[in-house]
């Protein structure tokens, strides 16, 4: 069973999947949409759900720091909820906070990531830091 992880922004979804065996998180891309045209990446997203044979979105749900939800928490919920519509596959969530700021310093450290580079690769590094956190809870778990 593949699972996709997903971190949703206003303008781009990264996308990570899991190894058939759900033990690790690889990054694929990152899909360019644009919220307020309501143009939510649907073609490509199918495509990659087909390619990988997804059977299961773990969505990024990033609380705000006192656990509330917010405006891109609210975001997240209703990307998921078009995914459920789309595809009649199961979504759940996990928390995020932090990922993105995360995954920037990992990129930093490497040292050799320009500024520019990051901004092309951070929400795909994002989108594997949330699949992989949901696949290390499940592992745990059993």
């Amino acid at each position: 069973m593949r699972i996709m992880g997903l971190d949703v922004g206003s303008r781009t979804v990264g996308v990570a999947v899991s190894d058939p065996f759900g033990w690790t998180a690889q990054g694929i891309e990152i899909i360019k949409i644009n919220e307020e045209k309501e143009d939510f990446g649907i073609v490509r997203m199918s495509e990659l759900v087909k390619a990988y044979e997804i059977e299961k979105f773990i969505v990024g749900l990033p609380k705000n720091m006192d656990s509330s939800i917010g405006p891109r928490a609210e975001a997240s919920y209703r990307y998921g909820k078009l995914l459920e519509e789309t595809y009649h596959l199961p979504v759940e969530y996990q928390d995020e906070r932090l990922t993105t700021i995360q995954a920037n310093r990992m990129l930093i450290e490497e040292g050799n990531t320009s500024r520019k580079k990051r901004k092309l690769v951070i929400d795909k590094l994002a989108a594997v830091m949330i699949l992989q956190g949901y696949l290390d809870r499940q592992s745990n778990n059993n």
